[in-house]
């Protein structure tokens, strides 16, 4: 497909949607695999997969010609119904990439750039403790790829001759930051795998691009990964487990009360990850909160004394979905 031809309009927006669903289904029992990182619970495919999939149902018939309103919406149901460290960032991220692109009818390389950024500023500040090495790697890698391509472009920045370099950059981009995450942290050099979530995220990437360019993905550069090839073991089987419940609830607070929150579960326990749903007032929002704890009932207790917590699911951590 010439550059010319590239399909910038919401249709690839939605194509993109439904071709992660179908993407990440199919490759949730690898991804469950090799889930070692930051729980070895074996189910980062199953909540990536679950999540873009409650997005992708909640535009499945939506009208729409402003590419940014249509993503917001997906990314607000990904986010009530988000599952699992993965999939809360992934709803986050789509988030952050849909707020630059509200009012606007088609995707050129400037508004992919600008959304990219945002979406990774946004997936920093939801965590709490953010780590390299992760999908944070892939998200970082590829807003650095865009900003960096626009520089040096000498086209046209709107032309779709842009974004089809752009696009090129931010695939090569996140490839190598998938692999990169082989060094990256201890638990997945130990286990000789890539970061689950990281793959997770390349998926994503590498649908976007080619629902952009209305092409078949390719995904055969995958099997050089490590402990990516089907045959290889599941590797989350041999990592020990973490004991306790992930508690996953959608609160409303100010920003003041946000923050003390983040806060006091810092102290009660980790992986705490919290963004903002949508605005209800001026200083209030609908946030989703999510955190790993030895036992619900304090956590549960803990954001009741800051509001009312609604859509609650406790999961065990050693629990697998594969």
């Amino acid at each position: 497909m010439t550059p010319q031809k590239l399909d910038t309009s919401v249709h690839a927006i939605h194509e993109w949607l439904a071709r992660s669903v179908k993407s990440l289904g199919n490759h949730s029992d690898r991804l469950n695999a090799i889930n070692v990182f930051p729980v070895a619970d074996g189910d980062t495919g199953s909540n990536l997969y679950l999540t873009a999939r409650a997005g992708q149902d909640a535009v499945s018939e939506l009208e729409t010609d402003d590419i940014g309103g249509f993503l917001e919406v997906a990314a607000r149901a990904s986010m009530e119904s988000a599952r699992g460290n993965s999939g809360t960032l992934l709803a986050v991220f789509l988030s952050g990439l849909s707020e630059p692109w509200i009012g606007h009818e088609r995707l050129t390389a400037p508004l992919l750039a600008v959304g990219l950024e945002r979406a990774k500023v946004r997936s920093w500040s939801a965590l709490s403790e953010p780590v390299e090495g992760t999908m944070l790697s892939v998200i970082n890698a590829i807003a650095l790829a865009a900003n960096s391509t626009l520089a040096y472009i000498k086209t046209d920045l709107e032309s779709r001759a842009a974004l089809d370099a752009l696009l090129t950059q931010m695939n090569q981009a996140a490839q190598l930051a998938v692999k990169g995450t082989e060094t990256e942290l201890e638990p997945l050099l130990a286990a000789g795998v890539v970061d689950a979530g990281a793959v997770g995220m390349l998926i994503i990437i590498d649908e976007l691009c080619a629902a952009i360019r209305n092409e078949e993905t390719d995904f055969e550069s995958y099997e050089a990964f490590k402990g990516y090839k089907v045959q290889d073991p599941h590797i989350h089987l041999n990592s020990e487990s973490e004991s306790g419940v992930e508690v996953m609830c959608t609160v409303s607070l100010d920003a003041l009360g946000a923050a003390t929150l983040r806060g006091q579960l810092d102290a009660l326990g980790n992986s705490v990850i919290m963004s903002p749903v949508n605005q209800l007032e001026e200083d209030t929002y609908r946030w989703r909160v999510h955190v790993h704890v030895l036992e619900a009932q304090p956590a549960i207790e803990l954001i009741a004394k800051f509001g009312e917590p609604v859509n609650v699911t406790v999961t065990d951590l050693c629990t697998t979905d594969d």
